[in-house]
């Protein structure tokens, strides 16, 4: 598990205040590792151990995201998030799990969880996750913009625009995220499998032409008449290189 960490905008509640997460994790050196990489966000942290502790916490921190362990030595999350969302029906819930089985997945989600990380996680991953679901629930805001740059290509997440050199580039809400990860993974090989994994939020068989058929239209809208950034790695994946290669 890396403990290290990408220095990044601060997130901030509405009111000017640190956003709040809420750690429940029994594993006590998963809790603290976590803990400190969202505190050197500048975020607010408080862990809990058990199911009973993790709905007591959330009643008294009320907390703007939740990192939830499924397995738990009381309770499991499911019911965790049952007994959570009672109290904050909007409160953003992103899974940790152990299991790496497709149903496991589909449970959380179908239950009401936002998002979910198999373990072993990287820190950063979670960080990310968690900001990303903050973001999208509009409970906080960057302080400044958050900016993607590869080579001429460059992407202002917070006003959703991208431009490639003078050029404004109109993409749709999937190929924004798709676009979004190739450029935070560059010279990164991806497989479609990561791709679905992170941008459509399932791994099921038999969907990797959804990849394909996205990869295209973004070579439509990022590559036509230029130098490509896209890349496909036959048998292998994807990869956004600048175009100059440096």
């Amino acid at each position: 598990m890396s403990t290290h960490t990408t220095s990044a905008p601060a997130l901030r509640r509405l009111d000017g205040s640190p956003v709040r997460v809420l750690v429940v994790d029994d594993e006590a050196n998963i809790a603290e590792l976590l803990s400190m990489a969202l505190r050197y966000e500048g975020w607010e942290v408080r862990t809990a151990g058990t199911g009973l502790e993790a709905v007591r916490a959330a009643r008294e921190f009320k907390p703007d995201a939740v990192a939830l362990d499924m397995m738990l030595p009381d309770f499991d999350g499911l019911e965790v998030l049952r007994k959570m969302r009672q109290e904050d029906p909007n409160i953003p819930v992103l899974f940790l799990t152990a299991k790496d089985a497709v149903e496991d997945r589909v449970a959380g989600l179908t239950a009401g969880g936002d998002d979910y990380v198999t373990k072993p996680f990287s820190l950063e991953e979670v960080v990310a996750r968690l900001r990303a679901l903050m973001r999208r629930t509009a409970i906080a805001e960057e302080e400044s913009a958050s900016l993607l740059v590869v080579g001429d290509l460059v992407m202002d997440e917070d006003a959703h625009e991208v431009r490639r050199g003078d050029d404004e580039i109109t993409l749709t809400a999937t190929e924004f995220e798709l676009l979004r990860y190739l450029m935070r993974n560059p010279r990164r090989v991806l497989s479609k499998a990561q791709i679905l994994d992170r941008v459509w939020n399932y791994d099921f068989g038999g969907q990797a032409n959804v990849v394909e058929l996205y990869i295209s239209y973004l070579r439509k809208k990022v590559d036509h008449g230029r130098k490509p950034m896209i890349h496909t790695m036959r048998g292998v994946g994807y990869v956004l290189k600048p175009a100059d290669g440096a």
